[in-house]
């Protein structure tokens, strides 16, 4: 913890989870996070088995729901034989049949009809800053159910397909766009994938070929608009960034905007901190 230390103190950072299943083997991504300063986690898992898990090993103050969030509208979820790959887009088996192990893991097992809840609907999620999206597709779905949350979001953590993994879903051009159009800009960018059958490279079937399939990416706000955050808007995004995200220079620079604002001092305090680290 480099930089909480060095601020006074802030309220507990509101996350929302939307597709917060958890796997043994996988940390959430906001975990350095909530080791750095307090945190309330509101998440949204509507594999009924998966979120009953989560509320039992939830820590005090977290609360998890089985609603299926998207943009309002009338919906068929399509749960398959590997819960992960679960969305309200049916999988597009002709395109995920020529990879390695990817078909073989979003077979469908039970449709269901649901009525998709908005994040701007529900009271739990007012007051959102960090979102964290991973619902196989359905990403703009719920953009586009969460246009007023996101006047007071900081940073968005969402999962982007490059392909079309799901019928009809939306890929990273579309996330791109609609979020850019709100006032984020597209901080870091992963990608994944798997081998064009019959390769198998290294010996793993799950291992990462030449096309990029799916990936994470991270926005926040726009970093030519910050005069328009408040003072704690702009400490809880120094931390984010530093914390979660090992940012530096970017937290250099939204410390600059919060000491013109206040007349404070923290961005030197936090060089010097980073200078000793160094």
């Amino acid at each position: 913890m480099r930089l909480s230390p060095l601020l006074p103190p802030l309220g507990s950072l509101k996350i929302v989870d939307v597709g917060a299943m958890m796997f043994a083997d996988v940390g959430d991504a906001y975990a350095r996070l909530r080791q750095s300063m307090p945190c309330r986690i509101v998440g949204f898992e509507p594999v009924v088995d998966e979120c009953a898990r989560l509320n039992e090993r939830k820590r005090p103050g977290d609360i998890y729901l089985p609603y299926v969030v998207g943009d309002g509208s009338s919906r068929t979820f399509y749960e398959c034989n590997f819960s992960m790959t679960s969305s309200l887009f049916e999988p597009n088996t002709p395109l995920l049949s020529k990879f390695q192990n990817l078909e073989e893991q979003t077979r469908v097992v039970r449709t269901t009809s649901v009525e998709t809840k908005r994040l701007d609907d529900l009271t739990e999620t007012a007051g959102t800053d960090y979102l964290k999206l991973d619902v196989q597709g359905a990403e703009i779905l719920v953009l586009q159910g969460a246009q007023a949350r996101l006047e007071d979001i900081l940073v968005v953590h969402t999962e982007v397909l490059f392909v079309e993994l799901y019928k009809g879903q939306a890929t990273f051009a579309d996330i791109d766009t609609f979020l850019r159009e709100r006032g984020f800009v597209l901080h870091r960018l992963s990608h994944e994938g798997r081998a064009f059958k019959p390769v198998i490279l290294n010996g793993n079937i799950n291992g990462p070929g030449s096309q990029m399939l799916w990936g994470d990416a991270v926005y926040v706000r726009d970093f030519m608009s910050l005069e328009g955050l408040t003072p704690e808007k702009l400490l809880k995004l120094a931390v984010i960034l530093d914390e979660n995200y090992d940012s530096v220079d970017f937290t250099t620079f939204v410390l600059g905007a919060y000491d013109r604002l206040t007349g404070a001092a923290v961005r030197a305090a936090y060089m010097k901190v980073l200078a000793g680290a160094a």
